[in-house]
């Protein structure tokens, strides 16, 4: 039960990355990219995850998460910015 939930959330951020990645596409806009790749670092990372034998809690899945967190943090914070 545990790998046929981790294959719909890998099939969820890969379809959500999609989804934004075809917004970028229409736009341009790299807050889109951004977004799109943050959700297929994401599906890459659980799919690793459902591969190994490793645990959920080792550091290696939680740095590629904080990556992938920041780069939506930074999609964020560069939409917000003051433009000159």
């Amino acid at each position: 039960m545990n790998q046929m939930l981790m294959g719909g959330i890998v099939v969820a951020s890969f379809v959500a990355g999609l989804f934004f990645f075809r917004f970028w596409r229409s736009t341009r806009d790299t807050f889109f990219l951004y977004f799109a790749l943050s959700f297929w670092i994401e599906a890459a990372n659980r799919i690793a995850l459902g591969l190994t034998v490793a645990s959920e809690l080792e550091p290696v899945f939680y740095l590629v998460r904080v990556i992938a967190y920041g780069l939506i943090v930074v999609a964020i914070l560069q939409k917000n910015r003051k433009r000159s």
